[in-house]
Formats: structure tokens, sequence, C-alpha cells
């Protein structure tokens, strides 16, 4: 593959006692030139207090931005819950994430999720002006108990929805969003894993 560096140690990993061949081969995972950013929507309605999936859902926040903060990629996280959606944070390269930060983001009310995917759409939208050549990941963290059917936001090159959903009576919202936009469907579980 042109433009591609082989990853030795996991080729010869792969390869074995065999004789080379082109399906032993890896590849280094380059990131994006201009960057990435993370876009985290966290559904705080008050059907996230059941089974504490928000207290799950902002643990696993926390593991995120650990990550990008890593891999140097920008973040923003917001929150929606009640009646709208606001940033809480970024978007801006996290130099440290704790606790301290979701501690105060609470949950009740209704689930805007239209309000929360408007917001993002606006951020992704300013930051594909400012940097076009930047991968703009979108990260949905909900329960999906909403009827909201929001467009899947332009400027969002991947969408990750994580399904908190757990109720008895499953209502499958995130995963035919996730199918209607063409995006990746999770659980927290298969994140954490």
């Amino acid at each position: 593959m042109p433009g591609k560096r082989i990853a030795w140690p996991q080729t010869l990993m792969a390869r074995r006692t065999d004789a080379l061949r082109a399906e032993h081969l890896r590849f280094v995972r380059e990131a994006p030139r201009g960057g990435a950013l993370h876009c985290f929507v966290l559904d705080c309605s008050g059907s996230m207090l059941t089974g504490a999936a928000l207290a799950l859902a902002k643990g696993l926040l926390i593991a995120l931005f650990d990550r990008a903060s890593a891999a140097r990629a920008e973040a923003a996280l917001i929150c929606f819950g009640g009646a709208g959606a606001d940033v809480r944070f970024g978007p801006a390269v996290p130099r440290w994430w704790n606790e301290r930060w979701l501690r105060p983001v609470g949950g009740g009310g209704g689930t805007p999720l239209a309000s929360g995917i408007r917001r993002a759409a606006q951020l992704l939208e300013q930051s594909a002006r400012v940097k076009p050549a930047q991968q703009r990941w979108l990260w949905i963290l909900t329960d999906g108990r909403t009827r909201d059917e929001p467009a899947r936001p332009l400027d969002a090159d991947k969408v990750v929805f994580v399904d908190f959903e757990r109720a008895a009576v499953r209502l499958g919202r995130c995963a035919a969003l996730a199918e209607a936009w063409g995006a990746r469907r999770v659980t927290p579980e298969e994140l954490i894993g």
C-alpha cells in the first residue's frame, strides 16, 4: 500500500515461522494530519438516572477524555437534558481531566436529543471552517429514550452511539438512529472491555 508504513513487530508476529506473505503485513496507524476532534454529547435526562446509567456514562467519559488527551486530540463535551443543551468543555486539548469536571453534571427532566445534536452540529461546523483537515468524531452517550429523530450533522466524519438502554422494555432507538445515520453503535461494556 503506497504511503503506508509497515509495522514490523506486528508483521513478524503475524508471520511466525511462515514465509512472509501479503496477509501477514500490518501497518502503522497514522493520526490524521489535521488532528482530531472528539465531540461527546451526554444525555443527562431523568431516564439516565435509572440503573446508574449517568454515573457509568460519566466514568466512561473520563476514560474517553484520557484517550483523547493521550492522542493530543481536541475534545468537547455537550450535555443535554431537561429543556436544552449546553457546551461544558472545549473544544480544546484536555490537559488534565478528572471527576471534578463531571461531578456537577446532574440529571433530570426530558430527553431533548435534537437540542444536543443541534448544538453538536454547530460546534462541528465551526470546527470544519477553522480546521478543515481535522477529523471530527461525534460520540452520543444516551439511552435513546426520546421521540426526537434529528438529522446526522453534516460535519461529523464518524459517529458512535454509546447505547445505555437497560430498560426491561427496550425501544431500540439508538440502534435505529445508528443505522439511519450509517453510524456505529456500541454498548458501554464494549468500550470498557
